[in-house]
């Protein structure tokens, strides 16, 4: 009898063992969908200026298309919204679906997802379904020359190619911004060096309209910088997002660095727009944003503290940003005197680390910079405007993505400017050489001697950032005149950390997505005492990052790998303890918290590691494009380039629960990256066979842990959001293999044909890896076995049963199933989570028994509770949170392996 019919068999007698399961199965349909949808804050914003985009998960075989699908506010009326497949389960019905909003004055403190009959349905658009009605609707209009987006309240127009990403920017027919382009900067040495820069432009090579509306549209723009000397290089994706109703636009930017870090400095980066400028210097307005909600308002040429008063309403309508009173009206005789009063052309505001920012503004260029003031952490929104308009431009993550700032050029002419700097052209150029020199390490013998000391994989040229990129997400704001402080300080609070939507926790732990895991429950001591120490690790990390300033242009986003307790600090400069780059799956770790918690300091902290995994720990051009890089001093610093960081499984979460184009771009180009190990070989220093290996194309090894997780997980992604049956294929297909194998996973290693995308299933030898479960492959198998049935991958359930029971299973027990050692190293906590699923799945009480066992065994230096002490100077530069044991390993898997057996065998959990 096979494990899975023996699961059928146990199911009668194995109690609540099982039970977690019952109900998730791969053979669930419902034609029911009510999925309630909450603000992630636990507060309803007060307007929702720019809207709001996320993703819900739909019940399998409820709906075959999104205009099954309707929006609900807490009173349950239809609510206007944009809804589109994010993804399809097996037989074609919508997995999950994207949900755009538009703007909503007064919007509802809570949502619910529907079946389109049980709200009243509606009207159809060409990119997912409007549901609800409303008057106001997003129109795109493409032609030869570019796209024009009317959302009601302003008019965009981008042009479909040369050297201005967007052409002009209208409210009601007047003009209030103008000649959008990406501008940089480059030079030779990465010694300050004005003279010798050579600038760019970004020119446009391709527009595509993603969506169309009604009420949300998204327009996709690339290109490359063009330098004045001709060299074309740092190509970037700019996704322009309107919504209906709505004066926002959302610019999403990436680019991939392309160049050569030994002599490529880049001095500049930025996104500029020209601001028409029509009414007198006085009416003429800029703000700035400073720290905590502030705001620096000023005129070009200010009627305050004056030594004669122009009186009292012309100096509160200069300060609202209103239009003065006629000149004619003004108190003693200052309209005469006006014209000695100077006017401020040029302001600039430059946050060059994470606690402080500088603010200086000049009459004109050739004059000084007179200092205006000086902070800590800018929101990062500049505006520029008059009383007949105006553009704002906002940087989400501006302080915590250091060096940037803001320009505002021109303001006392008819044409300033307003620019904002993803690296400021004032700080020192970026450098992306490598560390070291390389210390000597020119043989693999050296290379894994070093290993040993510093845990860095070195390998001479391995160390290069070609390929690796950066996103960021800014607000363009236009204004038909200059904003109230009020309605400003909405805006920049908007930009600095937005409403977002989710669904309940307890929505997707119903949707039985993502893999085994629960709702928090503290009904007994044993398991309140777990989810302290699951909270207790979520806290601390959450506080690390300030703690530790975990911040910067490439570092934002990313952990540490492990502490150094004899320094208080986190081993920043030592190989490869330094930054985490989803080393052991913190990605996973803290999706998963989120889920279960709906915790909004969580989701935030998975979103920014998201971010900077996806983009800064993988190659996405070049030799290496499509792997990732292990932990190093320099996130592209290990030679150890692997699937297992660039892997799927750390992004799906993310779009799946915000619909984010950016990330669905970072997974769909992995879609042939099982050609990667044509040319390079992930365990070349290792190999016992090294010497004769050669990578063949009908042959190559694949390791049926790290590697084809990754494989299997890229497929799943592929299949999923796009239908491509090449991936589904191969996804079904090495499932099969697998569960042919004469020891399944326990093979170790498979032979792979890059052509069929077949495992050769003769082969037999009996190996495992501890690291083989810790990149995704739990999850990704929970996943798998749940939606893909026996009859189309046969064994494959029973080969992923038979690793989980018997990774921790005795010496004895290997030898006669198997007929040897598997010769994995324990690691007994993480393994404990697959004993757990073996018990679940079979309920065998036994089993559950001894996964609690290894659990509480620990983890690989970090043992029992979780415990931060505090350090006070003079020891430390700053008093510190000390985490002597901790690594980030034993945090993520410690914790998956805590959700994950809670889950599977909780009612088992020992008193």
């Amino acid at each position: 009898m096979s494990e899975t019919a023996e699961t059928a068999e146990t199911t009668k007698t194995a109690g609540t063992v099982e039970a977690t399961m019952s109900d998730r199965g791969r053979h669930g349909r419902s034609s029911h969908v009510d999925v309630p949808i909450r603000w992630i804050d636990d507060a309803t914003p007060q307007r929702l200026p720019a809207g709001a985009t996320f993703g819900a998960p739909v019940p399998r075989g409820a709906v075959a298309s999104p205009e099954g699908l309707a929006l609900t506010d807490e009173a349950g009326a239809p609510v206007p919204a944009q809804i589109w497949p994010l993804a399809t389960w097996p037989d074609g019905s919508v997995k999950w679906a994207g949900i755009g909003l538009g703007v909503h004055p007064e919007p509802s403190p809570s949502y619910r997802l529907v079946a389109a009959a049980s709200s009243g349905a509606v009207e159809e658009s060409g990119a997912g379904r409007n549901t609800g009605g409303g008057n106001v609707a997003v129109v795109v209009a493409q032609d030869p020359d570019g796209v024009t987006i009317e959302t009601g309240a302003l008019t965009a127009r981008i042009p479909a190619r040369g050297g201005v990403l967007v052409d002009s920017l209208a409210i009601a027919g007047q003009e209030v911004a103008r000649g959008g382009v990406l501008v940089s900067s480059v030079q030779g040495t990465p010694e300050p060096n004005h003279a010798g820069r050579d600038h760019g432009i970004g020119q446009v090579e391709s527009v595509e309209v993603e969506q169309s509306g009604p009420v949300r549209a998204v327009v996709r723009i690339e290109g490359r910088h063009r330098t004045e000397s001709g060299r074309e290089w740092l190509p970037f994706t700019v996704r322009l997002v309107a919504v209906a109703g709505s004066t926002h636009l959302r610019l999403v930017h990436s680019f991939i660095w392309d160049g050569d870090s030994g002599s490529d400095f880049l001095s500049s980066l930025g996104i500029r727009f020209d601001v028409p400028l029509r009414a007198e210097p006085h009416d003429r307005h800029v703000r700035l944003a400073g720290a905590d909600g502030g705001l620096l308002r000023e005129a070009v040429r200010g009627l305050t503290g004056l030594r004669r008063d122009p009186g009292e309403a012309v100096r509160n309508a200069q300060m609202a940003g209103e239009p003065t009173p006629s000149a004619d009206t003004w108190d003693q005789d200052v309209a005469r005197l006006a014209a000695w009063i100077p006017t401020w052309d040029d302001w600039n505001l430059r946050q060059h680390n994470a606690n402080g920012y500088t603010i200086r503004k000049r009459t004109k260029p050739g004059h000084a910079w007179i200092g205006v003031a000086e902070g800590t952490r800018s929101d990062g929104f500049g505006y520029l405007g008059d009383t007949g308009g105006g553009l704002g431009v906002g940087l989400t993550g501006f302080w915590q993505s250091h060096p940037t700032g803001i320009d505002i050029s021109g303001a006392a002419t008819a044409a300033g400017s307003i620019t904002m700097w993803l690296w400021s052209p004032d700080a020192e150029p970026m450098d992306l050489r490598f560390y070291h020199d390389g210390l000597g390490q020119d043989t693999y013998a050296d290379q894994l001697d070093a290993l040993d000391i510093t845990y860095e994989d070195y390998e001479p040229g391995f160390g290069d950032a070609d390929g690796i990129a950066r996103t960021h997400e800014l607000d363009v704001v236009a204004y038909a005149a200059t904003p109230s402080v009020e309605e400003l300080a909405t805006d920049v609070a908007h930009t600095v950390e937005g409403p977002r939507l989710a669904p309940t926790p307890e929505a997707l732990h119903a949707a039985g997505v993502f893999g085994d895991w629960d709702l928090p429950d503290r009904s007994t001591p044993g398991r309140a005492r777990l989810e302290d120490r699951l909270e207790a690790l979520l806290d601390f990390y959450v506080g690390q990052v300030d703690q530790r300033s975990w911040y910067g242009f490439w570092n934002y986003g990313d952990l540490m790998h492990a502490y150094d307790a004899d320094r208080h600090t986190w081993r920043y400069d030592v190989g490869g303890y330094a930054w985490d780059n989803s080393e052991l799956s913190p990605d996973l770790w803290l999706w998963t918290a989120f889920c279960r918690t709906g915790r909004a300091d969580v989701f935030r902290l998975a979103e920014r590691l998201t971010r900077h995994t996806g983009d800064v720990d993988v190659y996405h051009a070049g030799q290496w494009k499509g792997l990732g890089t292990r932990h190093n001093v320099q996130h592209w610093g290990c030679s150890a380039k692997q699937l297992r960081i660039s892997t799927p499984a750390y992004r799906r979460h993310h779009y799946f629960l915000t619909a984010d184009e950016h990330t669905r771009d970072l997974m769909l180009e992995l879609r042939d990256s099982d050609q990667s190990f044509l040319g390079l070989d992930p365990v070349r220093k290792v190999r016992p066979d090294a010497v004769t290996y050669r990578p063949q194309r009908h042959a190559l090894g694949v390791g049926l842990g790290t590697d084809w997780s990754a494989l299997a997980a890229t497929w799943l992604a592929d299949w999923e959001i796009t239908g491509n049956t090449r991936s589904r294929d191969r996804l079904l297909g090495t499932m099969t293999d697998i569960g042919a194998l004469p020891h399944g996973f326990f093979t170790g290693e498979a032979l792979y044909d890059l052509d069929t995308g077949r495992f050769d299933t003769s082969r037999d030898r009996v190996g495992a890896s501890h690291l083989s479960i810790m990149f995704g492959l739990v999850e990704i198998c929970s996943e798998l076995v749940d939606l893909i049935g026996e009859e189309e991958a046969p064994g494959f359930g029973d080969a992923w049963l038979q690793y989980c029971r018997l990774y921790l299973g005795t010496p004895e027990e290997q030898v006669a199933e198997l007929g040897a050692e598997h010769g994995g190293a324990p690691f007994e906590q993480p393994h404990a989570r697959v004993l757990a699923y073996a018990a679940n799945r079979l309920g065998r009480s036994d089993l559950a028994e001894r996964a609690w066992q290894a659990f509480f065994v620990g983890g690989e230096r970090m043992r029992g509770d979780f415990v931060a002490s505090r350090t006070e100077p003079p020891y430390v530069l700053a008093p510190v949170d000390d985490a002597p044991t901790l690594w980030t390993n034993d945090a993520a898997q410690g914790s998956l392996a805590t959700m994950q057996c809670l889950a599977l065998i909780g009612d088992h959990l020992p008193d």
